[in-house]
Formats: structure tokens, C-alpha cells, sequence
């Protein structure tokens, strides 16, 4: 195996393994998995157009749970995903 090389910056690393083949420098059959509980995601702001009185509703049911409705939005886009993920 190749020995991985000190990078400078992040930048430098992510160019690096951008064309670097990765089996050369890690043997991936000893690979361990784990788990990062503690890891936020990235997150990228967008725009949604939406109908005034979905974002009202959004709102009311939001104030039931006692959330914040982008949060609650967000709820309910990732159980939709995960639903139409793992149907089959």
C-alpha cells in the first residue's frame, strides 16, 4: 500500500482523492464500519414556493408539537423519503 501523503488544507486533500485511486493508499477488506452520532449533516438553504394556506396549516400543526414549522417540514420530508426508500 501506498502511504497517504500530509495535506496542507482540506482543499488539498479533497483535489488529492478527487483523482487519487483510493484501493492503492486503504486495503478495504479491513475496513470497519462506525458509527458518527454526533456528526450534523450539511445543509443547503433553498427556496420552496408554497401556497399560503399550506404554510398556515403547516404552522397550526407545527404549534401542536410545539416545533418550529420549517423543522416540522422537515419531519415530514424525511419520513416521506425514507417511506418511498424502503417500499418495494
Amino acid at each position: 500500500m501506498k502511504k497517504i501523503p500530509k495535506f496542507s488544507s482540506e482543499s488539498e486533500e479533497r483535489k488529492f482523492w478527487s483523482k487519487a485511486d483510493s484501493t492503492e493508499y486503504i486495503d478495504w477488506d479491513k475496513a470497519k464500519k462506525i458509527v458518527l452520532p454526533n456528526l450534523k449533516p450539511s445543509t443547503k438553504k433553498i427556496s420552496l414556493r408554497l401556497p399560503e394556506s399550506m404554510i398556515e396549516e403547516l404552522k397550526l400543526l407545527a404549534n401542536k408539537r410545539d416545533v418550529p414549522y420549517q423543522s416540522l417540514l422537515k419531519i415530514y420530508l424525511s419520513e416521506k423519503i425514507n417511506e418511498e426508500l424502503h417500499s418495494d
